[in-house]
């Protein structure tokens, strides 16, 4: 076979391994954009393949364009038929593109993709025929490539597809980047220019140049403003990164954090941690002196995660706290609390709190309960147990709402155990619960530590039995130990 190479062929094959060398060089390009959304570098991978499978089909064809042999015939048909193809397939592509960054309706968009795959495949198979009828094209006894009276047909169905695009443009033109829309006319327009001019010097395949240039400024604008949005994206994602963290510190700054937190008083010893499963979190814990003789303690858990938890606990934590510092019973304090949550509460969020005041002087512990976990009871020389009443209806969740309490006397050595659902619901890579159970077990392990050695042994113990599943909720614990009057 003699491949003729006259100038308007070096010409071409010129054009070619130029684009061919962009064409590869994008890909490239794409492959190592690691911050480039997976689905877009998919999809900009696929379309440059395609069109150096276009490009080197059609300089294929004119190489052997005119050489005799039956063999030969049949190679033309073929490299001539998947030229066609990969035009057309590049144009259902492009088409496809355009629908997505039109931001139609998704349910336009699903209508739109199914009638450009029927028409690329009603392409497929008019190619299919025409390669056995002659339809479109033909290479007659001399193996040269000859346009059929019906070749319109071979560009009719990209060209309707085409029309699509201009409607989709057209259409939703506001909901396109100005740059991505001026790309997209680029790449419709140069080719048709292109043509043109190739008539006018024939043999010269300028729309190779064109295809080529035109769909390596769309990639680079597409490629510069996925670049702008990630950039973009990356400074908020800091920004709110940055405000989480100020939110932790000052939820953090907003609880009892300083130990011993009573150094002063000899009645008993306290201590407390919460680990919020987010930045922020909906658990909290408070405990303060309402008057010299009576010490009040609070855990409790808002219902939801995050910012929204976390404003809404420290609305809760303020208004509890300020029903307490009144001298009010704790079954007051919630009551009067739950009328002051519910009355301005749209988002219809609660609380679970378990709320009590202790008598320094006689050991009495007071208590009333808004649908939180059972408590946990040592007294000395025994083991810890729950501590099972009556529970109140949460915070926020019904108005008119009234709460009672009960009271628990403590001997000199007791020790109560706080915590919220954090720890008994804490949960492995089985989806296996820590539970109360286990709970109470951590406890017994060295009953008599002091409150931190007790909150260090629990948290082992869960930190244990999950393993590395991670944290879903917050946990939070308080462990107080009554150590009796002053002498």
């Amino acid at each position: 076979m003699e491949i003729s190479m006259s100038m308007v062929n070096l010409i071409n094959l010129f054009f070619i391994a130029i684009g061919v060398g962009v064409c590869s060089l994008c890909f490239l390009m794409i492959a190592s954009s690691i911050h480039i959304r997976k689905e877009v570098r998919a999809y900009f991978q696929a379309f440059f393949l395609v069109l150096i499978v276009y490009m080197m089909t059609h300089l294929t064809r004119q190489l052997m364009d005119g050489n005799p042999g039956d063999g030969v015939r049949i190679a033309l048909y073929a490299v001539t038929f998947l030229e066609v193809l990969s035009a057309g397939f590049l144009t259902y592509m492009i088409s496809i593109l355009v629908l997505y960054v039109s931001k139609a309706p998704e349910k336009n968009i699903k209508i739109v993709q199914n009638i450009l795959l029927g028409m690329f495949v009603a392409h497929a198979v008019l190619l299919l025929v025409g390669w056995f009828t002659d339809l479109m094209y033909y290479f007659d006894e001399f193996n040269s490539y000859q346009r059929a009276p019906l070749y319109v047909l071979s560009n009719v169905i990209p060209l309707l597809m085409l029309l699509i695009d201009v409607e989709l443009l057209v259409h939703y033109h506001k909901n396109i980047a100005p740059r991505v829309r001026t790309a997209f006319w680029i790449y419709m327009i140069a080719p048709i220019v292109a043509i043109v001019i190739q008539n006018l010097l024939y043999g010269i395949q300028f729309i190779i140049f064109a295809a080529v240039g035109a769909a390596v400024y769309m990639f680079a604008v597409i490629i510069q403003v996925q670049n702008e949005q990630y950039e973009k994206q990356r400074t908020e994602s800091a920004r709110i990164e940055t405000e989480l963290s100020m939110a932790s510190s000052i939820q953090a700054d907003m609880l009892p954090n300083i130990y011993p937190a009573f150094p002063d008083r000899p009645e008993f010893d306290i201590y407390s941690s919460m680990d919020p499963a987010k930045e922020v979190g909906g658990d909290f814990y408070d405990f303060f002196l309402t008057d010299d003789d009576h010490l009040c303690i609070v855990i409790a858990d808002v219902s939801g995660k995050g910012v929204p938890a976390a404003l809404f606990m420290m609305v809760s934590k303020i208004i509890i706290a300020n029903n307490a510092m009144m001298g009010k019973t704790p079954a007051e304090i919630l009551t009067d609390s739950n009328a002051a949550i519910c009355a301005n509460n749209r988002e219809n969020m609660f609380v679970t709190v378990w709320l009590g005041i202790l008598e320094l002087s006689t050991g009495k512990l007071t208590v009333s309960t808004a649908g939180h976990e059972y408590p946990a009871l040592r007294q000395k020389g025994e083991k810890f147990e729950l501590v099972k009443n009556k529970q109140g209806f949460v915070l926020g969740g019904l108005e008119g709402a009234v709460y009672r309490e009960y009271d628990i006397m403590l001997k000199p050595g007791a020790t109560l155990f706080l915590y919220t659902d954090g720890v008994p619901e804490a949960t492995d890579a089985k989806n296996k619960m820590f539970g109360t159970d286990r709970m109470i077990e951590a406890l017994n392990i060295n009953p008599d530590a002091e409150p931190r050695a007790m909150l260090k042994t629990v948290r082992e113990a869960v930190d244990g039995f999950v393993g590395d599943a991670e944290q879903f909720d917050d946990l939070t614990m308080v462990c107080v130990e009554y150590l009796g009057a002053k002498g």
